[in-house]
């Protein structure tokens, strides 16, 4: 019984993981333009130029070009694609035979995959000074590393084993 509720786990998060990573994808895809928005947004450092404008030499860093925003938007959509496809693969795997050594490889590419996208924008977001008043982004971008390093260690047994049958 405890490992069939350890495989449940591990099934569900594998699963809420690579919905997340379909939505966050579709979202920029459906999106592109809001999400193109953002992302000039963030590079431009427009919010540190709003009222009350914050002076500071990291504004030197602000980046206009849309080509540039365009390719960071793309690179990002891209790796959650491949980091979904990968995780939905995982899952399948995990969800068919019970053994997690048998989605594990799918499930660390999903992982790694997430974690790169999450740190692109933590610290492209730290380049670009957006922790003065983006704080609440910045402190959502913490929140996923640590997710993502959470799944690590589940999906590679660290933390409590490492293959169960359901």
């Amino acid at each position: 019984m405890a490992a069939a509720s350890v495989w449940a786990f591990q099934l569900i998060h594998a699963i809420g993981l690579t919905t997340w990573l379909s939505v966050v994808c579709i979202n920029n895809m459906h999106a592109f333009r809001s999400s193109l928005k953002a992302v000039a947004a963030t590079m431009g450092m427009t919010p540190l130029k709003q009222e009350p404008p914050v002076e500071t030499p990291l504004l030197a860093r602000a980046v206009q070009g849309p080509g540039l925003h365009r390719f960071a938007l793309l690179v990002i959509t891209a790796v959650q694609a491949l980091s979904a496809t990968a995780g939905w693969i995982g899952s399948y795997r995990l969800a068919t035979t019970g053994h997690l050594a048998a989605a594990q490889p799918w499930l660390n590419i999903a992982v790694c995959g997430f974690a790169a996208v999450i740190f692109v924008m933590h610290l492209g977001g730290l380049w670009f000074g957006y922790w003065i008043r983006q704080d609440k982004l910045h402190l959502t971008h913490i929140a996923q590393l640590i997710w993502g390093m959470a799944a690590f260690f589940l999906f590679n047994g660290y933390a409590i084993g490492t293959d169960y049958r359901p």
